[in-house]
């Protein structure tokens, strides 16, 4: 069949050649409301604190908090935040697998070196008006955020270009240790994590311990900035975390690193071994 460049197909002949129902064609997202803002920030605060909750969970202790949200809206809100409880769960069946599942590798491994391993998640970041994502890499030797990026949808873009960045302005790691997030099962991200010849960790799902230094970041970055204003934008969220990232990375020691700072960790080894 030819196509006269002149043409411009209907909208529904569009939706055909997509394969997009009409109704998401038409569709647009409604912002989130005030009272809808308010029950995520609630449930992101609390899942710092409880991990292992479910849905159940949710729709239980807001109703204890007074608040009656359903088994569904908890779990559509879990969805929303990005977070899966971090429970055991029965393996009564095995569910078809749309992506490839790569092996956690750390388990028992000396992590010894900086750009050894390098990790990255993602998680919420509550505003006034809406909330949007913030994704962090992070060195798991010295602790150091290496790179991170802001984004109103989690789309694998944004992670994508953080990576990309890091490795443009750090070299490659060894290992690369991720969950199973759609962000970091995507062809994009395991494209440039293949095309450097870095090897692919994934944690278990919902095994938020085989990310434990990714997810004590979360807790702090949050406690220390996130959760203690309410920011109108995610400009004005960027503004705050380029100086949040560079104090965490230049002064913020840990009992960890023998009372160190990431920093002081990451390009001390560097500059011992460009000596040695």
């Amino acid at each position: 069949m030819m196509i006269e460049l002149n043409d411009k197909p209907s909208r529904v002949r569009q939706c055909h050649l997509l394969g997009l129902a009409r109704s998401t064609y038409y569709y647009q997202p409604q912002p989130a409301t005030d009272a809808e803002l308010t029950l995520l920030r609630k449930m992101d605060e609390q899942y710092l604190k409880t991990p292992q909750y479910g849905s159940r969970s949710y729709a239980t202790w807001f109703l204890r908090q007074g608040i009656l949200i359903g088994r569904k809206k908890a779990a559509s809100m879990m969805k929303t935040l990005g977070i899966i409880s971090t429970a055991p769960k029965p393996r009564t069946s095995i569910p078809a697998k749309q992506y490839k599942i790569y092996p956690y590798l750390l388990k028992g491994k000396a992590i010894n070196r900086p750009n050894q391993v390098w990790a990255a998640d993602i998680t919420y970041v509550p505003m006034e008006k809406g909330f949007g994502y913030l994704v962090a890499i992070m060195d798991w030797h010295s602790r150091k955020v290496l790179s991170w990026r802001l984004s109103n949808t989690m789309d694998a873009d944004f992670c994508v270009q953080a990576l990309e960045t890091t490795i443009q302005d750090h070299g490659c790691p060894q290992i690369f240790n991720t969950d199973q997030g759609a962000q970091f099962t995507s062809t994009a991200w395991l494209a440039v994590l293949k095309n450097h010849d870095i090897q692919i960790s994934m944690d278990g799902k919902g095994c938020y311990r085989d990310n434990i230094f990714v997810e004590r970041l979360w807790r702090t970055v949050k406690y220390e900035l996130l959760y203690t204003r309410a920011f109108s934008d995610l400009k004005e969220v960027r503004k705050s975390l380029i100086q949040w990232f560079d104090w965490y990375n230049q002064e913020r020691f840990h009992q960890g690193l023998d009372n160190q700072t990431p920093n002081e960790v990451y390009y001390q080894f560097q500059a011992i071994h460009q000596a040695a």
